[in-house]
């Protein structure tokens, strides 16, 4: 059996207790060693097999499954943050499911997530945006045309942008053809729950040269939109002349 496992955002204490008893049940655990933090392993059993995934190619990963499979043994497959977000994992298991090898996937903390408790914000304000959109820049992997940044920030809702660090001057250039504002408020969250967490706030017009001064080049979520901002509606759910299932309205 194969447990696809999302690892948290980075603090060990924000994996899930699931993923967190199979770690230590586990005996092979295969890891994103680029991005998850590796205290994660202190929990593998004494013997585990212990395989740092930033050097194989998926052909490498699948074979150490497989051998582990003819032994019998248990796998973890562990992914940083929660495994549907740039995860790669779909190749993965289209090539298990050719094995007729069982697998199963533990959700994990994204680092979207982690990034709105670093700012101690809310995505999805009244009247502000209802939407948030997950993204990133092309690069060395194409996005469809159709998703193109601009196209995206149109919708002026919030967005949480990924691997785009190194990208800030065409990002910015993206989204103020987009229709954003130059002053549109905008944060760079280099590590969101690690030890080394830093929040950096700025705007639209401004992210190129936040990065810079601070020397952030990678490992780090793009998070622009109005919700940053101070002008919001109250909720309807706790307005007392709201009414709904559970509560009757104050007259």
């Amino acid at each position: 059996m194969v447990h696809f496992v999302g690892a948290g955002p980075g603090a060990t204490d924000l994996i899930t207790v699931r993923g967190q008893n199979l770690l230590k049940e586990a005996d092979v655990i295969i890891y994103a060693g680029s991005l998850v933090n590796k205290e994660h392993l202190n929990l593998a059993k004494e013997g585990c097999g212990i395989y740092n995934s930033a050097s194989m190619t998926l052909e490498e990963v699948i074979d150490v499954i497989k051998k582990a499979e003819q032994e019998g043994k248990m796998t973890v497959r562990l992914h940083t943050g929660d495994p549907s977000i740039y995860g790669a994992i779909r190749e993965q298991m289209d090539l298990l499911n050719e094995l007729h090898i069982a697998y199963d996937v533990v959700p994990g903390v994204s680092s979207f997530c982690g990034a709105a408790a670093a700012l101690k914000a809310e995505y999805t304000l009244p009247d502000v945006s209802q939407t948030v959109i997950i993204t990133r820049m092309a690069g060395r992997t194409p996005v469809p045309e159709k998703e193109e940044i601009s196209l995206l920030a149109a919708h002026q809702a919030t967005m949480a942008i990924f691997l785009s660090t190194g990208l800030l001057k065409p990002l910015r250039e993206r989204l103020l053809i987009g229709g954003y504002r130059e002053d549109t408020p905008a944060a760079i969250v280099y590590k969101a729950t690690w030890p080394e967490e830093q929040v950096f706030y700025g705007t639209v017009g401004t992210l190129p040269e936040i990065a810079e001064k601070n020397n952030i080049t990678k490992t780090a979520l793009i998070l622009v939109g109005d919700f940053l901002g101070d002008a919001y509606e109250r909720s309807k759910l706790y307005d007392p002349s709201f009414a709904h299932e559970f509560r009757e309205a104050s007259k």
